[in-house]
């Protein structure tokens, strides 16, 4: 594993923040010298790159590559695969990104100001790009197995380990790089400020993002990026190496309705069909990792949905989003690691703000402070707009 976080940018430090119940929410003022209705969000910093990649890498990465670039090299350091590794196998990459939009605005801005387009450099195609992530892995790390880029909204990165896994599984790769990245520039969530799903809690920034709790008042974004080695278990066992956990299953649905408003039979559905897969008992399940962002109508529903699955308070269910603001298309992999960390060390992390119960999260049973506990498996949620739903299921090893 690997991550680059509003919490920290090495496990130790994530593993930290979590357990201390820290957020990673700020007061931007640039946001609202810029006319958003909600200047929250994550705080993180753009990797300084110079030394470590020549300028002809660099010029190519937006934001969330170079993101992507720190987690997926100590991703594979951790996983003990070195570049005569790649450069002698088929490995493979499925990210999960669905935006870059800082490179298409400032290119735009240059051709309207400037009347000439070969103003706007050699690397903003690449950089404008969804697949933008991909292409600069694929080329940095050399890599020769599939690749390319998972869209699917907020749901991305979960999609991204879910396709690996199947892809691993059914003897096509030995070895994936999955992940998630998600940009944190203004100009990649002005649209979503503009139809009003940002928390205004700006004078309490720490206490905005609130999943489940009866006063949340909207989402924070976030960002960052997240990435886990995929690997056959009987090729990483041969190399001897440091395994750490299974995915058993890998459930997906499409609701098949509003395009912005969840419902409760779609996330139902994928949830049953990650456990089918994953042919355990549903009591085996420990902890699970909700989707929850914070808003209205998506927690509500993913609520009742692990209610019609789970039961009455059956599981213990936290939203790591109360720390960390919605890390959208990263969140799918970055809450993968945030439970891998959880179930390493033994705790759950509690679901800070998560202060008054309302009538659908009152089912649940959603520690608001850190507990002690042993877990050996998690279920993750991840829901993206258009109606797209991932489940997955992991094991400790």
């Amino acid at each position: 594993m690997g991550i680059y976080s509003c919490l920290g940018k090495t496990l130790d430090e994530v593993r930290d923040a979590l357990y201390d119940g820290k957020s990673g929410i700020v007061f931007d003022r640039e946001r609202k010298e810029m006319g958003f209705r909600s200047a929250l969000t994550a705080r993180i910093d753009i990797p300084d790159l110079k030394g470590v990649l020549s300028r002809s890498r660099r010029v190519y990465m937006p934001e969330q590559a170079k993101y992507a670039y720190c987690a997926t090299s100590d991703a594979l350091k951790n996983a003990g695969v070195d570049q005569e590794y790649l450069d002698t196998h088929e490995v493979g990459l499925l990210y999960g990104n669905d935006s870059s939009a800082e490179p298409v605005v400032k290119a735009a801005d240059t051709m309207r100001e400037k009347k000439d387009t070969t103003l706007c450099g050699s690397g903003a195609i690449f950089q404008s790009m969804n697949s933008t992530v991909t292409m600069n892995l694929g080329c940095i790390f050399g890599l020769k197995g599939i690749n390319f880029t998972v869209s699917g909204a907020c749901a991305s990165g979960s999609h991204a380990i879910g396709l690996g896994a199947l892809l691993i599984q059914n003897g096509l790769q030995d070895m994936v790089v999955c992940g998630g990245a998600q940009e944190v520039n203004p100009f990649a969530v002005g649209s979503f400020d503009g139809i009003s799903a940002f928390s205004v809690r700006e004078d309490e920034p720490l206490k905005a993002s609130r999943p489940f709790d009866r006063d949340r008042d909207g989402l924070v974004p976030g960002g960052g990026a997240a990435t886990v080695i995929l690997e056959n278990y009987d090729t990483a066992v041969r190399r001897g190496a440091p395994v750490l956990a299974e995915v058993l299953g890998y459930g997906f649905s499409s609701n098949g309705d509003h395009i912005s408003s969840p419902n409760v039979d779609g996330p139902v559905r994928s949830l049953e069909m990650a456990i089918k897969m994953s042919g355990i008992g549903i009591r085996e399940i420990g902890y699970v990792n909700a989707h929850a962002t914070s808003t209205r109508v998506g927690d509500a529903n993913e609520a009742k949905a692990i209610y019609n699955v789970f039961g009455e308070k059956a599981v213990t269910v936290t939203s790591t989003k109360s720390q960390t603001g919605h890390e959208m298309w990263m969140a799918g992999a970055s809450e993968v690691i945030y439970s891998m960390l959880m179930m390493k060390n033994g705790f759950i992390a509690g679901n800070i703000n998560f202060e008054n119960p309302d009538e659908d999260s009152c089912h649940l049973l959603i520690p608001s402070r850190t507990i002690e506990k042993k877990f050996d498996t998690f279920l993750s949620n991840s829901f993206g707009f258009g109606g797209t739903n991932s489940t997955l299921i992991i094991r400790d090893l």
